[in-house]
Order: structure tokens, then C-alpha cells, then sequence
């Protein structure tokens, strides 16, 4: 009886694997004729993917991750026209966000909504603590991608690409472990729609954001003698505390806007529009008078570098509390300050200085087109078309990065940074997003160190390095607060920045070659900068310290992302061999 069960189940498993054998299928690319490694003579007959119908592969490959789907999609040329049809991401998109009716515009709707939804998200690692490590906020299932953020004294604000703006607060939750702990952007609320833009205090402390400025557009009720509304620009007002609307001022339905900045003080706070034409309009509010019921007329007015320069066509805009600047259509750059102080620290001198008109518009020499900027509150930095950094302002802390800490009163040129992804200057230090080679992201930082704002370097440094802080592979821009670093991950297909390349005459910086030089030359002065380098070490009294300034030196090198990484790694094992392993000197994360 066992021996005949046997054979009965022998024979049952012999017939299941001629069964498979007839119904195999190839494993070759759909678009070739014959399997790769097969043999002369096939036992079954072999089926093609492209047998079955386009709506069901499409329908089968719908189900995949996204990460599985796009390298799916690399496999060969049927698969990729298969994985990249807008079917598909319209059944992933419904999927990730069911609750998204608006797909959005564009050339590819459904997959730039799809991958906008896929990698929205917003992270943030607190400076103090025991936990220092990365965290990630909630994510508003009805967000459409994630445009802008920005923190305030208790919470954070979000902008997705139809206009909703969010509400993320911090809250009092339960842990795993039952304890009741403070979590930052833990809970959201819709906090308006419609928005196209909104701003609060430009200072980089959050306690003095105490009110958000949000510019969006309002269908107004039709006038005595007319049918039908109008849409109408306006500006809102909300507490940041609670979200409760303060104030509102409504444009005309003619002026259409789609920036907004703040300037100035609390009680003579500068509102800064900018239209779709390219003006600038700016009006005067008392923020301290703002929480009061009564209404009054406050007056729009064209702001001087539309009025003396009306030929410019200004596209974006960046302020601080004291000084404005502004980025036109051809990469000009304008500037507007209002103290002196400021003015010393930016241009290094007080001689064009006019205290009577603070609106005089001054032109920054740049040797190309300008595409974005960053301002912090007595230095900046510029991004030119090819990519490279220029930083300017004051340089106490080694803000600028430099090498060294001497202010800079023009443009000065990062030689060893290029083609960033975002900048952030802040009060005393500056930071760089950056892409490696290898397609991942990291964050470089320069300037004071205090209170952990630089993580992995407390004493600061005086050029751009590594910071040990592990970046989202999506990461598109980043804050920074007293508290805590902020990094938003999202990617749009339709706005990845494009930069140029550098023509050969201009690699380097190298300057013109001069007649009848036959010898050759160093044309970066790379020969001149080492023998400083080397100036440098040698006048460290200690060994730890001539580590430390090795660290700093291989980040003002012009080397790879592998080579940096590879020398401080080297340069830690050594300090650590040589006694000087401690808390602040362990390696950053993987």
C-alpha cells in the first residue's frame, strides 16, 4: 500500500511538471524572436508577454511598487513604452492618493502626479535632544505633492501644487511604550485653498513669526450692475498659533500676483507683491494692530525698481529684515538695503549708502545669468546658470565657506562647489544640497557650529563639509531653525534645473593666457593654494588641531564626493589611533 501511493503521488508530480513545461514562457525580451541560452529543441511551446492584450499587462503592471515599476521599465524597450503609459500611473496615482480628483496639468499629468505623491514628504532632526536622528512628518493624504513649507514658532505650514494649504501642528501623543511625548507635525488641518504663495517674518528665529501672510484668490460677489463673480486676488492674514484668520486686504480683479515677501519691523512691516507682469507693488501694515476688529484702507504702491527701472522684468524675489533682493527675467541681480549696519557687512563700505532712500535699487556684477539665490541676514549667496556658488556678506564665522574668514564685500566664487540642488543662508552659517555621482544626496554646511546647527561639526568650520546627517533621496530644499533641520522631499518631473555648461575658456576661473608666455602656468593657482594649505597645518599648536584643519582643507579641495568621504574617514580612524575619539568626532551616517 505504500510503495502504490508512491507511485500514484510520483505519477501526479510528473504530470504537473509537463503541464508547466507546455504552458512555459520565454524569459527573453518580448521583442526578440529567440530566448537567450535556450535549447535546439523546445519541449512546449514557448509564449510570448506580447500575446496577451496591452490593457491587461498594463493592468497587471499597475500593481507593482513604483520602485519596482521604473525598473521594470529598464529592462527593454517593451516593457519601458509598457511601464511609462500614462494607464498605468493613472491606476498608481488613484492609488497612492484615492482621495485626489485634479490630476494637475502638463504633458505627462498622471505620472507627474503620481511621482509627486510617491516622494512628498517632510522631514526634520532636531538639534538638541537625546534622539538625534531623522524623523518624518504626517502626510496629508489630501496633498497634491509638495510645493513649499515653512516653520513657525510652534508648527509648520505646507503648499501643495493646487493651492491647499496645510496646517501641520505639533501635539502631545502616546508612544509605543504608553509614555506621552511631544511630537513635532503630527496632525494636520486644511488651513485654506486657493493659495498661491505666503510668507511670515523673514528673520531666521521662528518666535518672531507670529503671523502668516498668505496670498491667495477669492471669488468676490458680482457689483450693483454686473452678473456673475470675479475673481479676485487677496491677502490673508492667519495667527500662526491657531490658524485663525486676523485680517484680510482684497486687490482689484485687474492686479494678479503670485509672490509674496515680508520686510521690516513688526509695526512698519513691508509687504512686497509681485505680479505676472514682472512689478513689484509693495504696501505698509502695523502687525501689531492687526488683531484688533476695525477695518481700514491701507495704499498698494509701485515699488521704486519697477518705477526707476521699468524695462526689468523681475522674476523672483528674497528679503530678510532688512534688505531685499530681487532676480529678473535676463539673471540680473537688484538689491535693496535698509541699514546701514547691513550695508557695511554686505559691501564692505558705507559710500553709496543713502539713508534718505532706502528703495534705491543697486545692481550686483555678476560674470553670468543668475537662476536662484539665497539671503540670510548680513550675507547671500547666488547660483549662475552653470552652476556655479557665489557668496558675499560678512564672514565672522566662516559663513561663506570660503576657507577662511574674511568678509567678502563682492561676489566671490566657491571654487569647490557646483551645480546645487538648493542654498540656505541663515544668521551664521549657510547650507548646500547637493547630488553625488551616484545619483544620492547630501548636505554641506559652513559657519558656527553652536547648538548643533551644523551636525557632526560643534566648532563650525570655515568651508563647505559633510555634514553627518543622513538626506532623502527626493530632498529639493531645506531650512533651518534655532531647533530643529528641515528638509522637503519632492520631485516634478516638468521643473528639474538645468544647467549649462561651462564654456572651455571659462573652466577654472583660468585667467586670459598672456603673449609670448611659453612656460606653462598654474591656472588655478593650485601649486600656491597647497603651499598655504601646508602654511596653515604647521601653525596648529597640536596634533588634533592640525586633524582638524586636514578636515577642513580636503573640503575646500576641489575632489570628488568618494575622495572627500574617503579622507575624512581616514583622518577620524587616526584621531581616534591618536587618543581623540569622543562624542564629536564619530562617524556620520551611512
Amino acid at each position: 500500500m505504500v510503495r502504490r501511493s508512491r507511485r500514484q503521488k510520483l505519477k501526479k508530480l510528473t504530470r504537473l511538471c509537463r503541464q508547466e513545461e507546455g504552458l512555459r514562457v520565454k524569459r527573453s525580451c518580448p521583442s526578440c524572436g529567440l530566448e537567450a541560452g535556450s535549447e535546439k529543441k523546445e519541449r512546449g511551446n514557448p509564449i510570448s508577454v506580447q500575446l496577451f492584450p496591452p490593457e491587461l499587462v498594463e493592468h497587471i503592471v499597475s500593481f507593482l511598487p513604483v520602485k519596482d515599476l521604473v525598473a521594470l521599465g529598464q529592462t527593454c524597450h517593451y516593457f519601458h513604452e509598457v511601464c511609462d503609459a500614462e494607464g498605468v500611473w493613472r491606476r498608481i496615482c488613484r492609488r497612492l492618493s484615492p482621495r485626489i480628483r485634479d490630476q494637475g496639468s502638463g504633458a505627462r499629468p498622471w505620472k507627474r502626479a503620481a511621482i509627486l505623491n510617491y516622494t512628498k514628504g517632510l522631514y526634520f532632526q532636531a538639534f538638541g535632544g537625546r534622539r538625534r536622528c531623522l524623523s518624518k512628518s504626517v502626510a496629508p493624504m489630501l496633498a497634491h505633492g509638495y510645493r513649499r513649507f515653512l516653520p513657525t514658532k510652534d508648527h509648520v505650514f505646507i503648499l501643495d501644487y493646487v493651492g491647499t494649504l496645510f496646517f501641520l501642528k505639533n501635539a502631545l501623543v502616546s508612544s509605543t511604550l504608553g509614555q506621552i511625548q511631544w511630537k513635532r507635525a503630527c496632525r494636520y488641518v486644511v488651513l485654506c485653498r486657493g493659495a498661491k504663495d505666503f510668507a511670515s517674518d523673514p528673520r531666521c528665529d521662528t518666535v518672531y513669526r507670529k503671523y502668516l501672510y498668505v496670498l491667495a484668490t477669492r471669488e468676490q460677489p458680482a457689483v450693483v450692475g454686473t452678473t456673475g463673480s470675479r475673481a479676485c486676488d487677496c491677502v490673508e492674514v492667519y495667527l500662526q498659533s491657531s490658524g485663525q484668520r486676523v485680517f484680510k486686504m482684497t486687490f482689484h480683479h485687474s492686479m494678479s500676483f503670485k509672490q509674496i515677501v515680508l520686510v521690516g519691523q513688526e509695526t512698519q512691516r513691508a509687504l512686497l507683491l509681485l505680479t505676472e507682469e514682472g512689478k513689484i507693488y509693495s504696501l505698509v501694515v502695523n502687525e501689531t494692530q492687526l488683531d484688533q476688529p476695525r477695518s481700514y484702507t491701507v495704499q498698494l504702491a509701485l515699488r521704486k525698481v519697477s518705477r526707476c527701472l521699468p524695462h526689468l522684468r523681475v522674476t523672483c524675489m528674497a528679503s530678510n529684515q532688512s534688505s531685499t533682493l530681487y532676480i529678473t527675467d535676463q539673471g540680473g541681480v537688484y538689491f535693496e538695503v535698509h541699514t546701514p549696519g547691513v550695508y557695511r557687512d554686505l559691501f564692505g563700505t558705507l559710500q553709496a549708502f543713502d539713508p534718505l532712500d532706502h528703495q534705491m535699487p543697486l545692481a550686483l556684477s555678476l560674470p553670468a545669468k543668475v537662476l536662484f539665490c539665497a539671503l540670510g541676514y548680513n550675507h547671500l549667496g547666488l547660483v549662475d546658470e552653470f552652476g556655479r556658488i557665489f557668496m558675499q556678506g560678512n564672514n565672522r564665522y566662516g559663513q561663506l565657506g570660503t576657507g577662511d574668514k574674511m568678509d567678502r564685500g563682492e561676489p566671490t566664487q566657491v571654487h569647490y562647489l557646483q551645480r546645487p540642488i538648493a542654498l540656505w543662508c541663515g544668521l551664521n552659517h549657510s547650507l548646500v544640497l547637493s547630488q553625488t555621482s551616484d545619483f544620492s544626496k547630501e548636505l554641506l554646511g559652513c559657519g558656527c557650529g553652536a547648538g548643533g546647527r551644523l551636525p557632526g561639526w560643534p566648532k563650525g568650520s570655515a568651508s563647505f563639509v559633510k555634514l553627518h546627517i543622513k538626506v532623502p533621496l527626493c530632498a529639493c530644499s531645506l531650512c533651518s531653525t534655532r531647533e530643529c533641520l528641515y528638509m522637503l522631499s519632492s520631485h516634478d518631473i516638468e521643473q528639474c534645473p538645468v544647467y549649462r555648461d561651462l564654456p572651455a575658456s571659462r573652466v577654472g576661473g583660468s585667467p586670459e593666457p598672456s603673449q609670448g608666455a611659453g612656460a606653462p602656468q598654474d591656472p588655478g593657482g593650485t601649486a600656491q593654494a597647497c603651499e598655504e594649505y601646508l602654511s596653515q597645518i604647521h601653525s596648529c599648536p597640536t596634533l588634533q588641531d592640525r586633524m582638524e584643519k586636514m578636515k577642513e582643507i580636503v573640503g575646500w579641495m576641489p575632489l570628488m564626493a568618494a575622495q572627500k568621504d574617503f579622507f575624512w574617514e581616514a583622518l577620524d580612524m587616526l584621531q581616534r589611533a591618536a587618543g581623540g575619539a569622543g562624542p564629536d568626532t564619530s562617524t556620520p551616517e551611512s
